[in-house]
């Protein structure tokens, strides 16, 4: 009898010999074991659509002082208004619809949270690339600068910027992006200081390569991956923290569209039965957020190549 060839290592070869999937290819990959996180990319999708589609899609404009009136005021979910628009999360005390103050709602807590956060993560990775780069007395000054900012909370601090600035969109970008670049300094730091031994940075300066080549072309891209996890993680962060800023009278003004201050709206409603004002806008926000720090820790997995098949 001829014996039979095993055909498994025939399989193991065909198996190594195939390209290594794409990040987002190999985010969606493992459907069956990680359900959560696709759920999660999902949802921020929609929400992302909903977010930018929002002056096409809203019954209407919650912010336009011309289509209020003062007699729908706190109307309760499926009630109709005095112009036959149906409120299906019902109207907060102002008479603006909680359908449409929710998606304008989102699209500045997500303009917000995403500007900042490419902002911070700029202004933290140039920082954090010279520290390590450079090193000594810029290093340690750096360094220091980043354990004295850490060490305080970050909603105090952005507290007493706003505090100083006043309120307004770009005032709170602008306190967002001081609390969170030193997030990515330190880690950019350390990634970049393993970087900055290995032998294509000793042969770019043989080579008598520039520093902003060596920095941005060599350095920075085998430093990304730590950056675009925390990166990620970092919106969520800046989403939660201007609803609290915004929450606390202290972030955007009423006259613009934002998740904290519905929130902050409704919050002297709860105690009448008017749940509605706060609840919604609420569960928007814990939806957005989760969504997020969902993609995030699925992002680090991808990222990490210890975590690879």
């Amino acid at each position: 009898m001829s014996q039979s060839v095993e055909p498994a290592p025939v399989a193991l070869a065909v198996e190594r010999a195939r390209p290594p999937m794409s990040p987002f290819r190999r985010f969606l990959s493992d459907y069956a074991e990680d359900r959560v996180a696709v759920a999660a990319f999902v949802v921020f999708t929609i929400i992302l659509a909903l977010a930018m589609l929002a002056p096409l899609i809203s019954p209407t404009n919650p912010y336009d002082l011309r289509s209020l009136s003062i007699l729908d005021n706190r109307q309760p979910p499926g009630a109709q208004s005095m112009r036959g628009i149906t409120f299906w999360l019902g109207s907060d005390g102002l008479g603006r619809d909680m359908v449409s103050a929710i998606l304008y709602g989102l699209r500045t807590s997500l303009f917000v949270g995403v500007l900042s956060g490419i902002a911070a993560l700029c202004l933290g990775m140039a920082i954090g690339l010279a520290s390590a780069y450079f090193g000594g007395r810029f290093d340690s000054l750096v360094m220091r600068l980043v354990d004295l900012q850490l060490s305080f909370p970050s909603i105090l601090i952005a507290l007493m910027l706003l505090a100083i600035l006043g309120q307004g969109v770009d005032k709170v970008i602008l306190a967002l992006v001081m609390v969170q670049w030193a997030y990515y300094a330190r880690a950019v730091r350390g990634s970049a200081l393993v970087e900055r031994r290995r032998e294509y940075i000793e042969a770019a300066q043989c080579l008598a390569l520039s520093h902003w080549s060596i920095l941005f072309r060599h350095l920075l891209p085998n430093c990304m991956p730590p950056l675009i996890v925390i990166g990620t993680l970092q919106i969520a962060h800046s989403i939660a923290l201007e609803a609290t800023l915004s929450f606390l009278g202290l972030g955007l003004p009423p006259t613009e569209p934002s998740l904290g201050l519905l929130i902050s709206n409704g919050f002297n409603y709860l105690l009448s039965g008017h749940y509605w004002i706060s609840t919604y806008p609420g569960i928007a926000l814990l939806v957005t957020i989760f969504s997020v720090n969902l993609m995030g820790d699925r992002l680090r997995d991808v990222l990490n190549p210890r975590l690879q098949k």
